[in-house]
Formats: structure tokens, sequence, C-alpha cells
């Protein structure tokens, strides 16, 4: 609730820079970068483009700025949580398979990936932002939970960096489908369902012959 002592234009001031986040996340899923108009993500957020130039100076830094405040915390908060798990790396791997399933259905993360996928060439800051801010987390989070279970005999023998790619390279895929081929027709997965039954054939893929039932 706000403070009545709070000046209303006060408060929507400080709420800009996320507005602004926020629309620019959804016209860069749909139009791409190149196309993005700074003037579509000001009007979408609600404000003048002069207003929008107060908080962001060039396209880069919005996108940059999508990265940092809208998807980077939900990576760091996926690495967070494979650091912490205490159990085994099948209960951990259905964990990550829940919290993904929740991002590719609530964000518009699939657009932007085809995006930077896309625009990678012409536009290689997208491709080193992603990679450092975002997939490097995720890799690096993963690969360093298969080691662990290696080094308890959970896991079969193999480059833990691989089999961590192996994990996350499906779900791309899945996002990738959903963003170029159901917008022309196709069928349409079930994100969350393809993200828990990947991950069920990936436990069974990955147990040591000596722990498997």
């Amino acid at each position: 609730m706000l403070d009545p002592g709070e000046p209303k234009f006060r408060r929507r001031k400080a709420d800009r820079p996320g507005e602004i986040v926020h629309a620019a996340m959804a016209v860069f899923a749909e139009r791409g970068f190149a196309a993005a108009k700074l003037e579509e993500i000001a009007k979408r957020a609600g404000v003048s483009k002069g207003a929008l130039y107060l908080y962001f100076e060039t396209k880069e830094e919005i996108f940059r700025a999508v990265v940092d405040q809208a998807i980077a915390p939900n990576m760091q908060l996926i690495r967070a949580m494979i650091a912490a798990h205490p159990g085994p790396l099948s209960d951990l791997l259905r964990l990550v398979a829940g919290r993904i399933g929740i991002l590719m259905e609530t964000l518009p993360v699939g657009g932007v990936v085809k995006m930077v996928i896309a625009e990678a060439g012409n536009f290689p800051e997208l491709a080193r932002v992603w990679h450092d801010d975002l997939v490097a987390v995720a890799l690096g989070g993963l690969t360093e939970a298969i080691a662990a279970a290696q080094a308890r005999g959970e896991v079969r023998q193999g480059d833990p960096r691989t089999f961590a790619l192996e994990v996350i390279s499906p779900m791309l895929v899945a996002l990738i489908w959903r963003e170029t081929f159901v917008p022309v027709g196709a069928e349409p997965f079930d994100l969350p369902a393809v993200a828990r039954q990947h991950m069920e054939v990936m436990i069974d893929g990955l147990a040591a012959r000596e722990a498997r039932p």
C-alpha cells in the first residue's frame, strides 16, 4: 500500500526502470533486437522516449538490464539451489526441472533466446552477455553437481560438463520449437512436462551401473 505521505509521482518515477525492462523484454522477444524500436519500448512502459533516455542511453544498455534484472536473478537462484542441495543428484535434477518449467511458462525467455541465436552474428555482445550471465552460470552449476555425484559413485564416468550440456539442451530446443514452429501451426509441447520427462530420462541415463535399481 502506498504511504499516504509519499507523493504519487515519486513512487512512479522509482518504478520506471523496472517497467522499461519488462516492456523491453516483451518487445525483444516479439521483434528481435535489430527491429526493436525504443519508441515501442517506451510506449509499452508508459513513458516518453525522452524519459526512457533518463535511465538507458542505448538499446544495448536496455538489453543488459533485461538480462541482469529479469532473467539472471532466476539463474542465480537455480545456481544457489544446486550449490545448497544436500541430497542425491536425481532429487536435484527433479527440482531443477520444476524451476525451469516455471520460468519457461512465466517469462518470455524463449523469444529472447531465439533473438540472441538469430542476431549473435550482427550483435556479438548479446551472445556474450547471455553466455556470461546466464548460460555459464547454469552450465557451471550443473557441471559441479554432476562432478560431485560422480565422486560419490552416483553418476557414470564421463565428462561432467558434457553431461550438463545434455541436461540443458533439450529444454532449449523445446523453447525454440515453441517460438519458431508453433506460430506457423506446429503442435505445441507442454514445456514443464518436457522438462520433467527429460530429467527422468537423464537420471536413468546418468546413473552409474552399480547404482541402477
